[in-house]
């Protein structure tokens, strides 16, 4: 893992009932990852960086071995692979990427993990860890002959640790067409630290803490790990997207991105320690870019469990059945959602409307200018004003509510929609956005509250489960208060969509 200024998302989720659910039933069931089988990839990697001077770094020997190791395995298993050379700091570096046949090709899951180490060691848990349990699924989904809907590539990129060049460079060089057929990225970086914790990339940013949400369906990618982890009962917490490993060339081009990290140099704190064990107070791995990160340097709990969650997670997306749109809504043109449907708003200005919203800002962005797809959304407000408060809710709710939709008579139904709520530490709990669906009964499938502290706006996206209302004809409803002292808060919605 590159070294940066390393932070780690807290689980501030504020009582969200929001299932955020993985995609629908794998046509195969995930197997069960050999540990043994992961190890005995580690010990080669240590074999090969203890024969080229204790290191597999970037234009060193090591690493061409370690790339040339991972390719000839594939390469017996019935992968398509290629190196691909890049150039950089006077050397020579190699990504190794290899396809498995079959899958639809303009919907590529992609999975990865950075094969380099520093110079000072050989990379065993940083990141032989992840290369190891990423090589051992793939070589799964040959022995399984796994038919997948989704088509498969997995990639091992070099000089991740001189600045993520290798998975840049491949980004980079992907023509806009190729670039667009991927759908989704797993990156798995330090999978075994010996101190772990269990970390999953906060794609949603429920934990609203440093960088925004990644690409819409990075919520998904979060949402199948979380669901691995929950079924063996481990509790896992968000990591922000910090741009710190080889997720952030994706994500910079749009591409929807998740994965696990166990933890580098940053310190175990007491809480974390009553979480799932370990020591507080020390590093989650004190070997982090040290001659001591060798094979000696591994939790093979945690090893096993996130070469597990790998495959469940490349079992699960790769060969769900593509889900069908029964409605959607982008906002470009007016399909009947009305404003204030029951007659009880109390807001006074910055009530839900469809339009171009202009931008505000107020120690940073409030009201996006920007919309997830085309140039209208439902927004609170959609002026900007000689000042940030202007067109921002003010005087209590407003509502909007969809045209009547006719679901199916069977499931499952997933609603799905990008939101954000932002305000200003003035706010508090008593603020908030909520999307309701309203039939037989009415059901909250999602709350994000208000807090005493900033929050800028950053579009992101979520998921509930409607299965129950199957059969029935629904409206979507959804509401946003500034509901106690007055309060600079803003909301949005784009991108409605419900599939079965």
């Amino acid at each position: 893992m590159m070294r940066r200024l390393w932070s780690i998302g807290t689980a501030a989720i504020l009582a969200i009932p929001l299932a955020l659910t993985a995609p629908a039933v794998s046509a195969a069931a995930p197997p069960d990852i050999s540990l043994t089988n992961v190890k005995a990839h580690l010990t080669q990697l240590q074999s090969i960086a203890t024969a080229n001077g204790g290191n597999r770094a970037h234009g060193r020997p090591g690493y061409l071995a370690s790339a040339n190791y991972v390719k000839n395995l594939l390469d017996g298993a019935g992968f398509t692979t290629s190196l691909q050379s890049f150039s950089y700091n006077g050397a020579t570096g190699y990504n190794v990427i290899a396809d498995w046949p079959g899958g639809d090709p303009n919907d590529i899951l992609m999975v990865g993990a950075h094969l380099d180490s520093v110079t000072a060691g050989p990379g065993i848990n940083d990141n032989g860890s992840g290369s190891a349990a990423i090589l051992e699924t793939a070589l799964e989904v040959s022995r399984q002959s796994l038919a997948p809907s989704k088509h498969l590539r997995f990639a091992w990129w070099g000089a991740e640790e001189l600045g993520l060049r290798g998975s840049q460079y491949y980004v980079n060089n992907l023509p806009s067409t190729e670039r667009s057929k991927i759908k989704g990225y797993l990156n798995f970086d330090m999978v075994g630290s010996p101190n772990p914790g269990y970390f999953i990339y906060d794609g949603d940013n429920s934990d609203g803490v440093g960088s925004g949400p990644g690409p819409a369906g990075s919520a998904q990618l979060e949402a199948t790990l979380a669901a691995y982890f929950s079924s063996i009962g481990v509790p896992t917490r968000g990591t922000d997207f910090d741009g710190r490993s080889d997720y952030g060339p994706f994500i910079s081009a749009g591409i929807p991105a998740g994965g696990t990290f166990t933890g580098a140099e940053g310190i175990k704190s007491s809480a974390q320690a009553s979480l799932w064990g370990g020591t507080a107070g020390a590093a989650f791995d004190s070997c982090y870019h040290r001659s001591c990160d060798t094979t000696s340097n591994i939790n093979d709990t945690a090893l096993n469990r996130n070469a597990d969650a790998i495959a469940y997670a490349v079992w699960t997306i790769a060969t769900a059945t593509p889900p069908v749109t029964v409605y959607s809504d982008t906002f470009e043109t007016a399909t009947g959602w009305t404003v204030n449907p029951a007659g009880t708003d109390t807001a006074t200005v910055g009530q839900w409307e469809r339009g171009v919203p202009q931008a505000t800002t107020s120690s940073g962005a409030k009201q996006l200018g920007t919309t997830v797809s085309g140039t209208n959304d439902l927004v609170t407000g959609r002026l900007a004003g000689a000042a940030a408060g202007d067109y921002d809710i003010d005087g209590g709710t407003t509502t909007v509510q969809s045209p009547p939709i006719t679901l199916p008579a069977s499931g499952p139904l997933k609603l799905g929609f990008s939101w954000y709520l932002a305000h200003g530490s003035n706010s508090s709990s008593a603020d908030y956005l909520r999307v309701k669906v309203v039939g037989s009964t009415t059901t909250q499938v999602f709350q994000q509250l208000g807090a005493a502290a900033n929050r800028n706006g950053a579009w992101a996206a979520a998921e509930a489960d409607i299965s129950s209302y199957a059969g029935q004809t629904v409206r979507i409803l959804v509401e946003a208060a500034d509901a106690s002292t007055a309060s600079l808060v803003e909301a949005g919605i784009d991108d409605v969509k419900i599939t079965r």
